[in-house]
């Protein structure tokens, strides 16, 4: 096995890596700019009470859900019979956490924390973009992209569980113990971001990775057993889940409502699935189809030789586009997940995923059409509400495959070549 990494005397300016004091400070201005620019906007469509947007509904789950939730977890306990908590232990601190700015209401706190994660990731993304050899992409598609699920990211908190994944990434490559707590961190609130390490090139950096995630996790944990009763008790609620009519069985399932087959659609577990004749079916294949997806990266990670720079983050988008397109649920802030690993990707000028990150945007903008725009036409699953969720689903799945076809195509032969350098032999 070779490693494939340029060291920063040997990395070359280009236009998307500023090399001048001057040309950084004009980035940052610009990139503070659109992001103060597009986060107003986003607050905006929350301020507004429009309709189509169905503000309500969808800030409702802040001032609902997560605030009793938040009165369950402050008396010391996980809320186990709500079947909409289906979560790790580790979101019970994201759900304390607007407590510790009591002179702002539950809300408003919330938005502040989520908005202060939205400008570190922001930050980070664009500080990795001004390395030398490295270009400003990531910062400029994720400060730019994020509005494209108008304001539902602000109200949801997968943008605080991305920016511990973009963080451990980031960390992995000069500090692996501190990107392996972070994503071990980031594990417990969510699972997902423990594959950030998943690309991690072979050796003493990534047992050290992959060791402090483990002791990382494992302390939080056990804090959280010693502070509140039942912290496994999600589980039984993550088992229950069905087919929610947002994922790609759920569209099939669509389809076939258009062509006379009887199901129905219910408010289950938080989300909107479809129930009737082949369900159980699908939603076993899906878990086996996530089995499948895990066999496949084992297998990529057995049998590849060559790493660059960009393998942990184009592993790590691949990865959570796998798990996304088998899941039984799809919802519309799965995309904030995917949006934040392309923009790690686009900090490298050795990433494989550029064409997968063109990809996602049309796939978030349609996810936004979808919920909550044109939601009523996807429950009631008429043609307009299908053709909308195939065109993004169909996306979602090319982007899946082209992600790990240029993964695997870049790890095992030829190798990625970093301009200045030539590929390893």
């Amino acid at each position: 096995m070779t490693t494939e990494q340029i060291p920063a005397s040997d990395a070359r300016t280009t236009p998307g890596s500023p090399g001048s004091a001057a040309a950084a400070r004009r980035f940052a201005c610009g990139l503070g700019v659109v992001w103060v620019a597009t986060r107003l906007g986003m607050l905006a469509l929350l301020a507004q009470p429009l309709a189509a947007f169905d503000v309500g509904t969808i800030s409702g789950e802040v001032h609902q859900i997560y605030y009793g939730w938040y009165g369950q977890l402050a008396r010391g306990g996980f809320p186990l019979d709500d079947v909409m908590w289906q979560y790790p232990p580790g979101a019970a601190l994201v759900i304390l956490g607007p407590g510790a700015l009591p002179w702002l209401t539950y809300f408003q706190a919330f938005l502040v924390l989520t908005l202060a994660a939205d400008a570190l990731l922001a930050c980070a993304l664009a500080r990795a973009g001004l390395r030398p050899g490295r270009r400003t992409d990531g910062a400029w598609l994720w400060v730019s992209a994020l509005p494209l699920l108008l304001h539902l990211p602000l109200v949801r908190y997968d943008v605080q569980v991305t920016a511990l994944a973009v963080l451990a990434l980031l960390a992995l490559q000069r500090h692996p113990r501190v990107g392996g707590a972070l994503a071990g961190l980031g594990a417990t609130v969510k699972v997902w971001p423990v594959l950030a390490l998943l690309g991690a090139p072979r050796g003493r950096a990534t047992r050290d990775a992959w060791l402090s995630a483990a002791a990382g996790a494992a302390a939080l944990l056990a804090v959280l057993a010693f502070g509140f009763s039942h912290p496994l008790g999600f589980l039984r609620q993550q088992g229950s889940r069905g087919v929610q009519i947002e994922s790609l069985a759920g569209t099939a399932l669509s389809l076939a409502r258009l062509a006379g087959w009887p199901g129905t659609v219910e408010y289950r577990y938080g989300a909107m699935e479809l129930t009737g004749p082949y369900v159980p079916a699908l939603a076993h294949a899906s878990l086996v189809l996530t089995a499948a997806a895990f066999c496949w990266l084992l297998l990529w990670r057995i049998r590849a030789r060559r790493w660059t720079s960009a393998t942990p983050f184009d592993a790590a988008l691949a990865a959570v586009l796998l798990f996304t397109v088998t899941s039984r649920v799809i919802s519309p802030q799965y995309l904030v997940w995917l949006l934040g690993l392309a923009a790690v990707c686009l900090t490298s000028r050795a990433t494989t995923q550029r064409p997968v990150a063109a990809l996602l945007l049309p796939a978030a903008a349609l996810s936004a059409l979808a919920y909550p725009v044109l939601y009523d036409d996807v429950v009631s699953g008429t043609p307009l509400g299908c053709a909308l969720m195939v065109v993004r689903n169909l996306l979602l799945l090319a982007a899946a495959l082209l992600s790990c076809h240029r993964l695997w195509a870049s790890s095992r032969s030829a190798g990625v070549r970093e301009k200045g350098r030539p590929a390893p032999e």
